[in-house]
């Protein structure tokens, strides 16, 4: 059984009250196409360091067909991406870090509790742990299906020199 020590508690928001769509996603996530993995916000709180998104997930994700073929289940680092596009989009809309692109710094203690199938929604909620701005932003996460908290952990962010990779790519992003 999940543990019900909640970041915040299911009735504290609405799934149905959507405070920012995919296209409001995408002005601050630079994700795209089968990386996204957010399909809405629905819950911000600046003064607590709360942030609540939600990912429908579908029959046609990506790696659906070969993870496991006849029993699809959503691989547990798509679930920390999903974590880590909500931290993100949460940092980016209050200029938290004062950075251009955020990518991953880390996990720590993450758990995977139960499996999560297509066809069901994954809500997602961060909160934020401690910031030291232009450095690295630390936010506890949970992942749950229903009221159950599938997925758990730490995740770091921090900036990420964007004109040095895209450089090195030879390309613009």
């Amino acid at each position: 059984m999940a543990p019900r020590d909640y970041i915040i508690h299911p009735s504290e928001y609405d799934l149905d009250r959507v405070v920012a769509d995919i296209d409001e996603i995408r002005r601050w996530n630079r994700q795209r196409f089968e990386m996204e993995q957010l399909t809405a916000i629905v819950h911000e709180d600046l003064s607590r360091g709360l942030c609540v998104g939600y990912k429908d997930v579908g029959l046609d994700e990506f790696w659906v067909r070969g993870h496991f073929p006849g029993v699809p289940l959503m691989p547990g680092v798509m679930m920390c991406e999903a974590a880590a596009q909500l931290s993100s989009y949460y940092t980016h809309r209050y200029n938290l870090l004062d950075a251009e692109v955020i990518g991953f710094g880390g996990l720590e203690d993450v758990r995977f509790r139960e499996p999560v199938r297509p066809g069901e929604r994954l809500v997602i909620a961060v909160e934020r742990v401690r910031v030291r701005p232009k450095a690295m932003i630390v936010c506890r996460f949970q992942v749950l299906v229903r009221d159950n908290i599938v997925c758990d952990g730490v995740i770091k962010g921090v900036p990420l020199p964007i004109d040095a990779l895209a450089a090195a790519n030879g390309s613009a992003t």
